[in-house]
């Protein structure tokens, strides 16, 4: 509450401006919204935490706890909702820092600005990412400069509100601008299309990023949130099934919670930037509807099934907009997918979770697109037998070291996954696939060894992928945004066909965690990054460091 002598001398200033002569009166006079600014900073006012919590693979807060057999988390859907979290762990109860004086106390512990009356609250915080880098190899300086603000509110119990935006300038002068370049549009991996600036070598980027949501939870069955963000599926580091690799996209997502189920309706509008129509059009757009049902077998299992149809907007004959046929939320897509005539882009998968000995996970998906069984006992290699799989194992307090934890998970994607023969109905959105970065036709093994004490975080990785590309003008089923009517051949088709390349990452990360409400941190790291082809080797080490406030998962090892 405000102390009696601030409300005292607020309540003078006030009742006296009109008599306000001096200069020192007509000072008091204008400090006295200040005078409230202040006071909500110095934090004597608590504020409330929203209903989502963000994600960030480097600083996994809840996993250790969430994923505790005990418990029947349904932690394959991400991002989680804060309410549920706190009836298992806090925030708080992780990482609170006794500090002496209240600017201490804001800067390690609390949001900036923050204000609680009654049933309402809100947070306001900066977000930013100073980096600087330099390639080793090629002598090459990058660096990234990014400013933002992010406002939280709760209304009541039930309705939360979060927006943010970021804008950037950054400049590549390593493989990451080759990615770009894969990419095309100038899209930066996970953030949207920027523009160039300055450099003509097209190397300095300047992007904006802004993410908002609204969520309302009538009671602890329901969830609804309608925002513009991004979404996950799965227990991995990487999902096969929807992940949070591309741009973020406007969504509807209703999540409800009965017995041991969580069952997840999402609904998408998302775009295809490649052809615009005309110079001043809006890009291409497309929808999504997808179902989740998860379910907690026994304490130690859980099994998923996921479903996916995509559909244009408009083509040839038409605006078609949004299909109300997909509307129902507790309806079978497929059979409605045929239904109206079997245009769309259907996809469906499993997920599952095995936990034994409380903290040693084993998890999995597989993802089919299309297939054939006649076909794959055939082992022809046709090309429409079309699935992925997804296998690993996690596991928190390796050898009883507390805080040690150690992942490793393998990925495999069959050639012409996620693609359609209209490539405005492929997997895809913003030039990047909605599940794994390199699309499909290729396989990858990943492993993270993770080590924290307190607020100190240190994160090793290894990661190799072979993949085929399409050389030579022809589609051999690498890049899901080719229509696969597209396709070199009808059969003997394998996985790392054409030109096969390997791709070695490695890196290592030391960071200190300055305030876990936005994650901030300084970090330092050191990438190595090999790429060979056939018998020519692409070899980079970069090393970096900086100040961040890490709230998403931007992937850049690719």
């Amino acid at each position: 509450m405000i102390n009696t002598r601030l409300k005292h001398k607020i309540k003078i200033l006030a009742s006296n401006k009109k008599h306000l002569t001096n200069k020192k009166d007509k000072i008091q006079r204008l400090l006295i919204p200040f005078i409230f600014l202040i006071h909500m900073i110095s934090g004597s006012l608590q504020a409330q935490e929203s209903h989502s919590l963000y994600q960030n693979h480097s600083f996994r807060h809840y996993d250790r706890y969430v994923y505790q057999s005990s418990e029947r988390f349904h932690t394959s859907v991400k991002p989680y909702l804060k309410t549920q979290t706190d009836s298992i762990v806090s925030l708080n109860s992780i990482y609170s820092k006794p500090v002496n004086t209240k600017f201490a106390d804001i800067f390690f512990n609390r949001s900036l600005i923050q204000y609680k009356k009654n049933d309402f609250s809100f947070t306001i915080d900066p977000l930013f990412q100073f980096e600087l880098g330099r390639d080793k190899t090629y002598g090459e300086k990058s660096w990234i400069n990014t400013r933002g603000i992010m406002v939280n509110a709760q209304l009541g119990k039930k309705v939360a509100v979060s927006t943010s935006f970021y804008e950037n300038q950054a400049s590549f002068f390593d493989y990451r601008h080759d990615r770009i370049q894969d990419i095309g549009q100038r899209v930066i991996p996970g953030q949207g299309a920027g523009k160039s600036f300055g450099d003509s070598t097209q190397h300095n980027y300047d992007y904006g990023f802004a993410e908002a949501w609204v969520s309302f939870s009538p009671n602890a069955h329901f969830n609804f949130t309608f925002g513009h963000g991004k979404n996950f599926i799965g227990d991995g580091y990487r999902s096969l099934l929807l992940s949070d690799n591309a741009f973020n996209y406007p969504f509807l997502r209703i999540t409800t919670d009965f017995w041991n189920i969580k069952y997840v309706n999402l609904w998408m509008q998302l775009q295809d930037i490649r052809n615009k129509p005309q110079f001043e059009s809006p890009y291409n757009k497309k929808w999504a509807s997808m179902h989740y049902l998860d379910w907690s077998v026994t304490p130690w299992l859980n099994i998923g099934f996921f479903e996916a149809i995509i559909w244009q907007h408009a083509d040839t004959s038409g605006v078609r907009g949004f299909d109300m046929n997909y509307a129902n939320p507790v309806i079978f897509l497929r059979p409605v997918e045929f239904s109206v005539g079997s245009p769309d882009n259907a996809l469906m998968g499993v997920s599952g979770k095995l936990t034994l000995f409380k903290n040693h996970v084993f998890y999995g998906q597989a993802m089919i697109d299309e297939f054939k069984l006649s076909e794959i006992k055939a082992g022809n290699g046709w090309w429409a037998n079309k699935w992925a799989f997804q296998v690993g194992y996690k596991t928190f307090d390796l050898f009883d070291w507390q805080h040690l934890d150690v992942q490793t998970e393998f990925n495999y994607v069959r050639p012409f996954m996620y693609s359609h023969y209209s490539t405005l109905q492929n997997y895809g959105h913003h030039n990047q696939p909605l599940a794994h970065p390199l699309g499909s036709n290729f396989w990858e093994s990943l492993t993270f060894l993770q080590y924290q004490h307190k607020r100190i975080f240190v994160e090793g990785r290894f990661s190799y992928a072979r993949h085929g590309s399409d050389t030579a003008g022809m589609n051999y089923g690498n890049d899901i945004y080719k229509s696969y009517d597209t396709r070199a051949k009808e059969y003997n088709n394998y996985l790392g066909q054409a030109q096969t390349i390997n791709l070695s990452y490695t890196s290592l990360m030391l960071a200190y965690l300055v305030n876990p409400r936005t994650n901030l941190n300084v970090y330092v790291s050191y990438t190595q990054r090999n790429e060979q082809i056939n018998s020519i080797s692409n070899k980079q080490s970069l090393i970096t460091f900086g100040i961040r406030t890490s709230l998403q998962n931007f992937y850049y090892d690719f």
